[in-house]
């Protein structure tokens, strides 16, 4: 039977792992590790210390060999073909990987050159990477006198002088202040709206909240959960309100008040002097509650809705480090 003509089979995912493990001596860093990433999103990939993270990165970005599994970029096997791979790829690792001694325009057009660029190519391109990135004025000063949140602009846009299919980020704002944080963030965005695959590992719960399309949490080696980020928070329950009562004497009496308009259990804080309810459609609560506690007498300081975080759904699935359990990642 022929196919209809013109039809083309469906791209791969950008990314792919299957089964992959790899041990150190007695540590297992991967055990059983799965994971899909669609071509043209953020994948946030989170876990504890030592959970495995930086060791997936270094599997599927040709640095580190699997003991078993199998790897992908872009339907191309890590293993059979390690050098397709790696003309697909770019990495941020933890650690900068520009030299300080030289300018950050040297340092665009180094790895332009040992990309393969020409020259000109390579001053283009660099001049490209520093208007990008918001580099253009610093473009002749030496790295060695740049703030965190620039050299971390300038790590990644090294990574992309060939404008990879797939970039890895890994723990790419540990370190920098909030403005250097966000100024990376927006970066992260442009690279994925331009049509950039981006694996972002990340210890900040906020981080992977704001950029990524889909999370995986793994911990010991596999992947424990994943989903969107709304996904994740809904494992938890629906939305809570809080209210904070200006006598810690009444917060018995302000969670008798809250239960009984919310039409649910609610929880006493007393070190806070805060009350909290779980609820369905918390917007749609927040007046009853208002009134009941009003109607009982009961004055408060602080009264807000909120949806369970990504600190609370990760705490919740991978529960807190033990001596008995050393999270040590090997490198």
């Amino acid at each position: 039977m022929n196919t209809a003509m013109g039809s083309t089979a469906p791209r791969p995912p950008a990314l792919r792992g299957a089964g992959l493990a790899k041990r150190y001596g007695t540590t297992t860093a991967l055990d059983g590790f799965d994971l899909v990433v669609e071509s043209a999103t953020v994948h946030g990939l989170l876990g504890p210390n030592g959970a495995g993270k930086t060791t997936a990165v270094r599997c599927f970005t040709t640095l580190t060999d699997l003991d078993e599994g199998t790897a992908a970029i872009d339907g191309i096997d890590v293993r059979r073909d390690p050098a397709a791979v790696r003309e697909r790829i770019g990495l941020v690792g933890q650690f900068h990987a520009v030299d300080e001694a030289l300018t950050a325009r040297q340092n665009l057009v180094l790895f332009g050159r040992l990309s393969g660029l020409s020259k000109t190519h390579a001053h283009e391109r660099s001049a490209e990477l520093l208007d990008a990135f918001d580099l253009t004025d610093a473009a002749d000063r030496a790295v060695s006198g740049f703030s965190g949140g620039m050299r971390r602009r300038l790590d990644i846009a090294a990574s992309l002088v060939l404008t990879p299919a797939v970039l890895f980020l890994d723990e790419p704002t540990t370190g920098l202040d909030p403005r250097g944080r966000a100024t990376v963030w927006q970066a992260v965005r442009d690279i994925a709206a331009a049509g950039t695959t981006v694996l972002l590992t990340t210890q900040y719960l906020d981080e992977a909240d704001q950029l990524a399309d889909r999370i995986s949490v793994m911990d010991h080696g596999r992947v424990i959960a994943e989903g969107t980020p709304d996904e994740l928070k809904a494992r938890l329950g629906g939305d809570r309100v809080q209210v904070v009562v200006a006598d810690a004497g009444r917060a018995d009496a302000a969670a008798a008040s809250m239960a009984r308009a919310a039409g649910a259990e609610a929880s006493v804080d007393l070190d806070t002097r805060t009350v909290t309810v779980e609820v369905a459609n918390g917007a749609a609560t927040l007046a009853p509650i208002v009134r009941a506690l009003d109607a009982d007498g009961i004055a408060f300081d602080d009264l807000v809705l909120r949806r369970p975080t990504l600190d609370e759904v990760f705490l919740h699935l991978t529960g807190p480090a033990t001596s008995a359990e050393p999270r040590l990642e090997p490198r």
